[in-house]
């Protein structure tokens, strides 16, 4: 259907322009002309016939039509440059990489209550999963002792959280890794 479209639209456009002469414009003749001009007019150049105007637009059709042919029996490499060439011209995600106080998060033995995953209670028995995940879903905190104002934590978890209160620190919230604090995506 575009095959057909595109010829029946190359056949319409006109192969050559017709101007119409002004009214009370000077004939040709009646002009004196320089020297050099005159010896270009008395040239015999041959006007294309309009075989050779339908021929052309004909080859034209025909190569717009082997070109749409090659395309479509390419689609599948066509698709695998464009996608490559769009990735390879994607920019850079801004990720935040460098991370101070990345440490806390459970790469050693202190924990920020605010930033660090559940996960990172693992290391201290007796906090995870329920001392944890009662960390994790109240805050943010100003200092560790605030901990101990969660309500419904009873008496005995509050003596497990107070004999690891050394190995907790309470920095500031951060948002790239205060949502993660429950579920980070991460599965064993």
């Amino acid at each position: 259907m575009a095959r057909v479209l595109l010829a029946a639209a190359l056949l319409a456009i006109p192969t050559s322009a017709y101007v119409a002469p002004r009214a009370g414009a000077a004939s040709p003749q009646s002009v004196q002309l320089p020297a050099s001009q005159v010896q270009l007019e008395q040239l015999d150049l041959e006007e294309p016939s309009q075989s050779e105007g339908v021929f052309s637009i004909l080859t034209a059709g025909f190569g717009v039509g082997a070109v749409l042919g090659w395309l479509n029996s390419r689609k599948q490499q066509i698709a695998s440059v464009a996608a490559a060439s769009a990735v390879a011209m994607a920019p850079a995600a801004n990720a935040m990489v460098d991370y101070d106080i990345i440490q806390y998060l459970g790469g050693s033995d202190k924990v920020d209550i605010n930033n660090a995953n559940i996960q990172a209670y693992r290391q201290f028995p007796g906090m995870f999963p329920t001392i944890a995940g009662m960390i994790g879903t109240h805050g943010p905190y100003k200092q560790v002792s605030d901990i101990y104002n969660i309500p419904g934590m009873e008496d005995k978890l509050k003596n497990i959280v107070k004999k690891y209160e050394g190995n907790l620190v309470c920095l500031p919230a951060n948002p790239a890794y205060f949502i993660d604090r429950i579920n980070n995506g991460n599965y064993r």
